[in-house]
């Protein structure tokens, strides 16, 4: 089996001229890399005591999904505006060029569970910090934000704070 970073696709100048695109589907796409990917996750959640595993719109589904199976514990998706049926709580963000807004059910976690956050990437972390918000307005605690890929010259962790940030592969630069 490669190195799991041997499984990430590479594509300069996307979407815009001077960014290093790095394509997770290369990832999803090989049965190999898709369980080194996911192995790898799961493997920085050891001696972490949680509940719940939520994962974000749309690839923190993918790798949170089967973390959360793995480790019997309960999947919490957080959507964007309008996508989930039942009564939600939703936070309004910023980001580079506007902004947004995701969602969860209001009765998706109980007042003192613990949380992880999983997705694929963390970049400048805007979207991490508002799924962290959301949580703690329904009375959960985040113990762990997971991320396959970290790129490292968008200091993401500074959005995210003093909440605790696990990675599989980081890259220096954007």
């Amino acid at each position: 089996m490669k190195a799991l970073e041997e499984y990430v696709r590479c594509i300069p100048d996307y979407p815009k001229e001077g960014i290093m695109f790095r394509d997770v589907t290369t990832v999803l796409t090989d049965a190999d890399g898709l369980k080194l990917a996911i192995d790898e996750m799961q493997k920085k959640l050891e001696g972490v005591d949680f509940d719940v595993v939520a994962g974000l719109e749309a690839r923190g589904f993918i790798f949170g999904a089967p973390i959360a199976y793995n480790l019997h514990k309960p999947f919490v998706p957080i959507r964007k505006k309008g996508k989930l049926p039942a009564e939600t709580v939703s936070i309004k963000y910023e980001l580079e060029y506007g902004s947004a807004e995701i969602e969860i059910h209001k009765d998706s976690i109980k007042p003192g569970q613990k949380v992880v956050i999983v997705d694929d990437l963390v970049a400048t972390g805007g979207t991490v910090a508002a799924a962290i918000k959301l949580f703690e307005m329904l009375g959960g605690e985040v113990v762990m934000n997971l991320f396959l890929i970290e790129l490292k010259g968008l200091e993401g962790r500074k959005a995210i704070g003093d909440y605790p940030v696990e990675t599989v592969i980081q890259y220096e630069g954007a």
